[in-house]
């Protein structure tokens, strides 16, 4: 098949609006706006549609942080405690922060209509931190949840309801910072469900969704290649296990129950039915949707 045909002809760099710099880190040009929270970092703030935000330091020693999303309830209601999703937004583990418009609405809408406590990662993008530091990241935000660090955590999240969620890169973080969580003390907080939307992994052989939709208009063969080889471990190539994950392991049985949406027109869609039957044949509960339209880019 011709280079053009399988997508490669597409500079990466361009399509992705990303600089490389000589230092090894990019210079990103996103046309996609952070949004302020609607609170400030002490919590107070007029609510927004029924919904309440904020930026909550998480590891000072890596700058990172967390947006935590609740909705605002009449005083009457305050003895309710609500379930938790840590969520991890996508952007190909190169792009995006928890404060980018798309992934700030989505976690509002979240928190009032579930309605539950949302807890946004904003974890260090590659190439500057290559994975797993995304993985420690998440970790650290799960591991902040189970300590209650924050006063709505205290007062209104369930802990023995929580759920990690994640669209693109975010569900291929779901994944496996649920595997490191199995060894985890996290006291009372427990981890009853993982959602992933169109999971980002990847391989080194080609599938027939990827050659298929090689000129995606949105993750066309080209970008999907560079942003791997950004992302992963110095040295490693697509079949290093941050990329493709299905390699049988006695703790992937351990994992709680699944939800894995897959979209149509998707590239990656024939990898997310491979992923789901992978989960099931480690006896993972999985509850997959994979034949929906697709609405969500990487």
């Amino acid at each position: 098949m011709a280079e053009e045909e399988r997508g490669l002809s597409i500079d990466p760099y361009k399509h992705l609006n990303i600089i490389p710099n000589k230092d090894g880190s990019l210079t990103r040009a996103t046309t996609t706006p952070d949004v302020p929270p609607i609170c400030n970092a002490q919590g107070r703030g007029e609510p927004r549609d029924g919904v309440l935000s904020k930026d909550v330091p998480l590891n000072p020693a890596q700058a990172t942080w967390i947006r935590i999303f609740a909705p605002h309830r009449p005083e009457q209601h305050h003895d309710l405690k609500l379930p938790v999703i840590i969520y991890m937004h996508g952007g190909g583990f190169i792009l995006c922060s928890a404060a980018t418009a798309p992934f700030d609405a989505f976690n509002a809408t979240m928190a009032r209509e579930v309605p539950a406590i949302v807890v946004s990662v904003n974890y260090r993008l590659a190439p500057e931190h290559p994975l797993p530091a995304a993985y420690d990241d998440a970790l650290d935000a799960l591991r902040f949840v189970a300590a209650q660090a924050d006063p709505w955590l205290a007062e209104f999240a369930d802990l023995s309801r929580c759920f990690l969620m994640g669209s693109s890169a975010g569900g291929n973080m779901v994944y496996h910072v649920a595997l490191r969580a199995l060894n985890e003390d996290l006291g009372q907080a427990k981890v009853v469900g993982l959602i992933m939307n169109q999971p980002y992994f990847g391989g080194a052989e080609r599938t027939e969704s990827e050659l298929r939709l090689a000129n995606d208009p949105i993750v066309p063969l080209a970008s999907n290649d560079l942003m791997w080889e950004l992302a992963l471990p110095k040295g490693a190539d697509r079949e290093h296990e941050f990329c493709n994950p299905m390699k049988p392991s006695s703790a992937v049985g351990r994992l709680p129950r699944c939800m894995v949406w897959g979209h149509e027109g998707d590239p990656l869609s024939d990898r997310q039915k491979s992923f789901a039957e992978f989960l099931e044949g480690e006896r993972v509960v999985v509850v997959a949707r994979l034949n929906t339209l697709w609405n969500q880019p990487v």
